[in-house]
């Protein structure tokens, strides 16, 4: 028996170095495994910064991008072409029109200035605006200039005219015909 209690502590002997073993073993991956995570952690933190980045980066371009088409950009404004100038009406007097209704009494007077694309060959030919683009340029103002109300006349809503008639006319003849509009002369009577 004496031989059979030995064998059973040498077992238990042997068992607690392998537990000891063990437990290093089993400390051991957790500290590779600590690593690997880590390093996947970083790995995707900067996977997900960069996809972010990426994700502004086309947000803020196309945001640019359509504020610039929208409503022209100022940037668009100097980076265009040089336009071709038109002068609307009589050369010397520009376009005398009756506002404010029929029995309103009240007449315009004024001189307008529109900066047209020339890249526009269905509108400009040859530095000159086309018969056909010069009738819808026409009547699309005078209507504008007729519709307004008395007080839409007021100096303050000067640039919210020159939009509107930009607005308008690049909807007659074809977005980007007009680059800008300019008033040269004004007399309400």
């Amino acid at each position: 028996m004496a031989d059979e209690k030995k064998p059973a502590a040498e077992d238990a002997e042997k068992e607690k170095p392998e537990a000891a073993d063990g437990e290093e073993a089993a400390e051991e991956k957790p500290k590779k495994k600590i690593p690997v995570m880590a390093i996947a952690i970083v790995v995707l933190v900067l996977v997900g910064i960069a996809l972010a980045g990426g994700i502004a980066y086309f947000v803020a371009s196309k945001l640019v991008t359509s504020s610039h088409n929208d409503d022209g950009g100022a940037a668009a404004a100097r980076y265009h072409d040089p336009g071709v100038f038109v002068k609307l009406g009589d050369p010397k007097e520009g376009i005398l029109v009756n506002v404010g209704g029929v029995k309103a009494g009240h007449f315009l007077k004024i001189g307008i200035m529109i900066e047209m694309n020339p890249g526009k060959k269905e509108v400009i030919t040859e530095g000159k605006l086309n018969p056909v683009a010069e009738t819808k340029l026409m009547d699309t103002v005078l209507h504008i200039l007729r519709s307004e109300p008395l007080d839409g006349y007021d100096a303050s809503k000067q640039d919210a005219l020159k939009e509107k008639i930009k607005t308008e006319v690049n909807h007659e003849l074809g977005e980007g015909t007009v680059y800008g509009v300019y008033i040269t002369s004004f007399v309400l009577q």
